[in-house]
Order: structure tokens, then sequence, then C-alpha cells
């Protein structure tokens, strides 16, 4: 995918306007983004002096402490309805678009080695398949040897936008997972422990022997975790790497998605990773603190130039596509405004 070019004289202005007179704005909630939007403010407050203070807390305290409006924004993984938008006045758009993988802890077994598909995952959470080298794992990969260990499924304590995905995919490729588990920002596990954050899920894999998790894939890259090799709706298996992350954010339906809730879960394709999903900012409509709203704003416009796609390109994020981001930008400047109904920007 093309890296968005720059957006030219208006981000320019806002970003010279901006660094008149520096503003601190805050956001919280998913931890899926929090490595992008972390990098992304410290050059913003370097071009701009605005400063983000951004809280890794899970999608659903993002959704929680925006609806309360204790912060400038939030953020979540998980789609919010739009009656439950309409009601608190929110808009609801993408910022980039992150992937989900299976992480295991297994001595001997080398990243991208381990074969698994979604049904497995699914019976492995569910604790239908208790070992590592159970019958339904050693058929999907011979010539590993497989340790007689328990398996340690890890999940997210907390309410979890990571969490919704992954059970999205978990309930879109196992019956008995939809009727029994179901998907959520957070559900009642059958089995396993719980960790607190995509930080926490890592941290438990890592020094957990015989440990599976499901992290976002910076987490997983950047703290060297061993990731799976998971089947696709083609029947393929498939590696987590960019390109097969861009197959399946390239199936989504954006012209058709309300609220810009585009499902990139199980996309079709060969070469498509199965686990793909946006992330969201939350943002209130009816703004009262105008100069740090105005400064979110002036932030997600510039994360959309250049400068910042490459930064998110090199976190392994994939950039939106150029018609999403002409639409978020409109969306921004028609739809957040004063206590007088003009548009902030």
């Amino acid at each position: 995918m093309k890296l968005i070019s720059a957006l030219g004289a208006l981000v320019a202005g806002t970003l010279a306007a901006g660094s008149a007179q520096a503003v601190d704005f805050t956001g919280a909630g998913a931890s899926f983004p929090a490595p992008v939007y972390q990098s992304w403010g410290a050059v913003f407050k370097e071009k701009t002096g605005n400063a983000l203070n951004y809280q890794s807390i899970g999608s659903g305290g993002g959704q929680n402490q925006i609806i309360n409006r204790t912060v400038d924004f939030g953020a979540s993984d998980a789609t919010v309805p739009s009656e439950k938008l309409a009601a608190n006045s929110l808009l609801q758009f993408p910022t980039v678009i992150g992937s989900v993988v299976a992480t295991v802890n297994l001595d001997g077994v080398a990243t991208n080695q381990l074969k698994l598909t979604g049904p497995v995952l699914a019976d492995i959470y569910l604790g239908k398949i208790t070992k590592w080298d159970d019958k339904a794992i050693a058929d999907l990969n011979a010539g590993v040897k497989l340790p007689s260990q328990a398996i340690v499924p890890v999940y997210r304590s907390d309410s979890s936008g990571t969490t919704a995905i992954f059970t999205s995919y978990l309930a879109a490729v196992s019956p008995d997972w939809k009727a029994k588990v179901g998907s959520a920002t957070s559900v009642q596990w059958p089995v396993g422990a719980g960790a607190k954050g995509n930080e926490g899920v890592t941290g438990t894999v890592k020094n957990t022997k015989g440990g599976l998790g499901y992290v976002e894939f910076i987490y997983a890259a950047s703290n060297n975790l061993v990731v799976t090799q998971l089947q696709n709706k083609a029947g393929k298996f498939v590696s987590p790497e960019t390109a097969a992350f861009i197959a399946a954010a390239d199936a989504a339906d954006w012209d058709g998605a309300k609220d810009f809730a585009a499902s990139m879960i199980d996309a079709p394709g060969a070469t498509a990773w199965p686990i793909v999903s946006p992330t969201y900012v939350l943002l209130p409509k009816n703004p009262k603190n105008i100069a740090a709203s105005k400064a979110t704003m002036e932030f997600f416009i510039w994360s959309n130039s250049k400068d910042g796609q490459e930064i998110a390109e090199k976190l392994h994020y994939i950039p939106l596509p150029k018609a999403v981001v002409e639409r978020v930008e409109k969306a921004l400047k028609s739809e957040i405004k004063d206590a007088d109904g003009k548009p902030i920007l």
C-alpha cells in the first residue's frame, strides 16, 4: 500500500497555528494502537509544541472515559453502536489498521513454524484441547516436535478491543465458540489465565512455558515473541506479515460501513491474514475544551500525512486508504462544533 501523500496547505496551516500557543490534550483507551499514538505524539510535540498524554487502559476504559468526558478523546478497537454514538454525541473514526496474532512459548518451536487453525484456537480456549501434542495440533504440524506439555491459554482480563477482535474471529470460525462464549470486549473465558493489556498478555506468555496468547502484532514483534501461522478463509496457512495484513485490509467494504465500522475479520483471499481490524478514536461532537479538541483534530489529520504514516508503517500498522482519510477529514471539519454550532476546524 502506497504511503498517503502529505495533506498540504491545510495541515501546514493548522500545525503552524497550533504552534503559536502550546496545548496539552489527553486520550485514553486501547493498548492496540498505543505504540503508534505515543510515537506520533512525540513527533507532533516537536513540530507544534502541543503535547499528547495517552493512557493505555483498554478499549472499555477508553469508551467510558470519553462518555464521561474525562479525556479529550477515547480510543477503542471495538466499534461503538450507532445509537450509542448518537446518544453521547460522539464521532467515531479509524486511525490505522492493525493485526492480532497468536503467540506461544514452546521450547524448540521457532517463530512461524507452528500452524494453527481458528477452530483449534477456539477449542484450546474452550478447554477441549489441553496439551500441545494433542492430535488436532500434531496433525497440522508434521515434522514439528511438540512437547507433551499443558497449554496455558492467556487472555485479557480488562475490557479490551483486542479481545473483541480476537473473539469475533473465533466466533466467525467456530460455531461452538459462537454459541458458548460469543464476542465482546469482555467475555467469560472457559479456561486460562488473565492479564491486563497487550503488555500484560505479552509478558505473561513470555514468562510462561506452554503459554499461548493473542496480542497486537507490534507487541509480538518488539518483544521477540514466537508467533504462529494461521489458516485463513481460503484454507491457506499464512504467516503474520505486512503483505498478509494489507491483503485483508484491501478486502474491507468501507463504502458500506456506517460510522466507519468496516470488518476485516476472516477476510477472503489466499494471502490474507485472518485477524485484522481498524482501530478507532471517539471524539465529542460538542467539546467543552475547544483548544484541546482542535489540537486533537490537528493531531489526527497530521497522522495521515506522509510523516505520520511512515511512523505507522515502521511499527507494522497499515495506513488507511486515501478515500477513507478524505472522509475522516471531512467528518472532522463538519461534525465537530463549538457552542455556537460553528465548525472548530
